[in-house]
């Protein structure tokens, strides 16, 4: 087991991806919370913080499916 409290969320680390699409998924779905962990993406020469991948995520031309919410 990691070091820490047994069932302590752990903050992301750093990851690769193929597109950025899967790494906005990845960031949005996985990690609700992506805006307050200090979260940033850089493609290329551009860098993007927490509050740029979620609006990416909601853009009408993001390239992936998005997880279905589920309702209440």
């Amino acid at each position: 087991m990691p070091n820490g409290k047994p069932g302590a969320r752990r903050s992301p680390d750093y990851r690769r991806f193929a597109t950025a699409a899967e790494a906005i998924r990845s960031a949005v779905e996985e990690f609700p919370a992506v805006r307050t962990l200090g979260a940033w993406m850089k493609v290329g020469a551009e860098r993007f913080n927490g509050d740029d991948i979620q609006r990416l995520y909601k853009s009408t031309s993001y390239p992936r499916r998005r997880r279905r919410r589920k309702s209440r």
